[in-house]
């Protein structure tokens, strides 16, 4: 059964199935022994390419960075959401969570082999410049970025504030390619804006769920209120181009303001991955109308509010149909300081809809008035139907969907070009106050 090499196989499957083993953890361990003869072949089929790799390539090559690779090809065959992440990534995913990292601030994805942008995050090199949902980066610096994994994009694209890196745009309407020269600086992303629109109507924008968005949020809400006399009428809820973030900040986003009932819950094969995340007992904001703004760009923890809020009827959704990533995925640290990011489980909305690949559809549809033509609108919308191996909804779906309602034409001055979205959904939460009176005087 063994060759020649059968010392230096028997020393390499040895190592391979310890790591394999760290890594799958104590309950794959017990699926390996039951599986017994097929997993232990795949696993002498790996051993032989490693040791012929080992002893006959051209170079002498590292073990750890052979083991590295094979693992990423392993997770890249899985979805576009699970990776591996090196002890240098895996320290900078930490620090990204809490809103501070090093790099040009562009949330990527892989669409058709290529690194696409999901969104650029605001106010960092990325936005500034220009780069825009959809862009397709061709090359960072001399590097093609054809078959190039995320997390080594991520890594060619951060590093020390004040070094510059010129990456390669191709964007629909472009007659060639384009280069940005960006110069790296230290992204303290914002998780929280807010701003009064008119007097008792609130603006409120997450641009990302990170540690402190709830804290952040609580704080918008109760300036609004104090700026507004202490009520507010009505209130926007901006999550376009939010790329999401943690659950349970979504969770407790969604949870100021729904009285009872599910937000959402996960379903998986792991016992730990079914769970339900349910409103909590806490004292809820008024019943004050809401939009909550939408677009391609929106995404996961974004999609869990907006859904929520949907489907509790407690807000209108405005915009465009969100990205659809309807998965969860939980980050597993590994012996070597290096980590895991693995889809363990899908998310549904509470009335059961699952939005993987398919997305949040708005009650109105609101375009940017930046899009003119059909052709162009869709061109530029990337989601996550879009990305290679994504994966297909299941379980249970309501019986009758949502249909959209296109928004009638509205003549913009030029104020109301700088944000159009924003100013239709304030027209619709003036609107339902009128009607709401009227129907009080009736």
């Amino acid at each position: 059964m063994f060759s020649k090499r059968k010392g230096t196989k028997i020393v390499l499957l040895i190592a391979v199935i310890s790591m394999l083993l760290v890594i799958i953890g104590v309950g794959a361990q017990r699926k390996c022994v039951a599986e017994g003869k097929i997993d232990y072949d795949s696993i002498e089929l790996f051993t032989d390419v490693l040791a012929i790799v080992k002893k006959s390539y051209v170079e002498e090559v590292d073990t750890k960075k052979l083991i590295y690779g094979a693992i990423n090809g392993m997770l890249a065959s899985l979805d576009p959401h699970s990776s591996f992440m090196p002890p240098d990534v895996y320290k900078e995913m930490k620090i990204e969570t809490k809103g501070a990292f090093g790099g040009l601030g562009i949330e990527i994805t892989i669409k058709d082999g290529l690194l696409t942008v999901i969104s650029p995050i605001e106010d960092t090199p990325a936005f500034k410049a220009g780069i825009k949902a959809g862009d397709q980066i061709l090359k960072i610096e001399d590097k093609f970025t054809k078959d190039m994994s995320i997390m080594d994009a991520v890594k060619r694209m951060r590093g020390t504030k004040g070094t510059k890196v010129t990456i390669t745009i191709m964007r629909e309407g472009l007659d060639k390619p384009k280069d940005y020269t960006l110069v790296r600086d230290v992204i303290q992303v914002k998780s929280v804006k807010f701003k009064t629109l008119d007097e008792g109507y609130g603006y409120i924008r997450i641009a990302q769920f990170q540690e402190k968005t709830d804290d952040d949020l609580a704080n918008a809400l109760k300036v609004l209120k104090e700026q507004n006399g202490g009520n507010l009428r009505g209130l926007v809820l901006d999550l376009r181009n939010d790329p999401g973030g943690l659950l349970d900040q979504a969770v407790k986003v969604a949870d100021h303001f729904i009285d009872s009932g599910l937000i959402v819950y996960t379903e998986g094969r792991e016992v730990d991955s079914k769970m339900k995340f349910s409103a909590s007992k806490k004292t809820k904001e008024p019943h004050y109308p809401i939009v909550v703004l939408i677009n391609s760009g929106s995404a996961s923890a974004s999609e869990i509010v907006a859904g929520a809020l949907q489907d509790h009827n407690r807000a209108v959704a405005m915009g465009t149909q969100s990205f659809g990533k309807g998965s969860v995925q939980t980050i597993i640290p590994l012996t070597d300081d290096s980590g895991l990011r693995l889809t363990t489980a899908r998310y549904f909305t509470p009335n059961g809809r699952s939005i993987q690949a398919k997305g949040i559809t708005p009650d109105i549809v609101v375009e940017s008035i930046e899009l003119p033509t059909e052709e162009k609108k869709e061109g530029m919308h990337i989601r996550e139907k879009d990305l290679d191996n994504h994966f297909e909804t299941e379980g249970k779906q309501p019986k009758e969907e949502k249909k959209p309602v296109k928004a009638p034409a509205y003549k913009q001055d030029e104020q109301i070009k700088s944000d159009y979205q924003v100013l239709r959904a304030l027209d619709l939460l003036k609107g339902w106050e009128i009607l709401k009176n009227i129907s009080k005087a009736k």
